[in-house]
């Protein structure tokens, strides 16, 4: 262990992990927002909107990150004047934000496969007895559907998040300083390889962290169901 190395670039590794913290968040937040309309329109009955949704998410999900990641940060230059023009330039000028917005269309995608998947699980007699009490469609799927679909995601939900916490990574490579960015720059500096490792703990220190947190919200939310050798017997 090289402590004068970790007491030069550990301080700035930790900056690294909160800007990566915060580019996988606001992506996990704005992504959420999108992949539900998204998984509403696959299941449309209207023929345009569910061609539409099934090629977004095909063409995002058949591609690298990587490959949208160079697409929104390299690309965006080619359309300079026109994006001054419409006053978007300040978005694309900047690689933090481009990856927030190539990440947030990405990981849209796969929460919204997700979130279609965790609604059809849901058994079609919750719609039939919410429509005998003569409940509205949309107090159906908001107090009733989405409650139970959301439980059934949850682990799913989680999987998403770990693949988009170390897929973000491929920031560096377009010069945001995330927890990646700067373990290159500290390796580019010293070329001690166990900087590396460093980087590896603090990824694998996040990635257990959320699996607790996700462990805890799914024994909050299943604390009412109980296994069914547990349950009283009556009679």
């Amino acid at each position: 262990m090289n402590w004068e190395l970790l007491a030069t670039y550990g301080p700035r590794m930790l900056g690294g992990l909160v800007v990566t913290i915060e580019l996988v968040t606001l992506s996990i937040v704005l992504g959420g927002m999108l992949a539900l309309p998204i998984a509403f329109a696959r299941m449309s009955r209207i023929a345009p909107l569910r061609w539409v949704s099934y090629a977004y998410v095909y063409a995002v999900r058949g591609t690298p990150l990587l490959a949208q990641t160079f697409l929104v940060y390299y690309g965006a230059g080619q359309f300079r004047p026109e994006l001054q023009a419409i006053g978007l330039w300040w978005l694309f000028r900047d690689a933090f934000f481009c990856c927030v917005l190539t990440f947030t269309l990405n990981t849209a995608a796969y929460q919204a496969e997700i979130y279609r998947g965790a609604i059809r699980a849901v058994p079609r007699g919750q719609w039939e007895a919410a429509a005998s009490l003569g409940l509205g469609r949309l107090a159906v799927l908001r107090h009733i559907i989405l409650t139970q679909a959301f439980r059934i995601a949850l682990r799913p939900l989680g999987n998403e998040i770990v693949l988009m916490i170390k897929g973000s990574s491929v920031a560096a490579i377009v010069t945001v300083f995330d927890l990646m960015g700067e373990t290159r720059l500290a390796f580019s500096r010293s070329f001690d390889f166990q900087v590396y490792l460093w980087a590896a703990v603090l990824y694998l220190a996040l990635v257990e962290t959320l699996r607790r947190v996700i462990d805890i919200i799914e024994r909050r939310m299943t604390r009412h169901i109980h296994p069914a050798s547990s349950a009283p017997k009556t009679g």
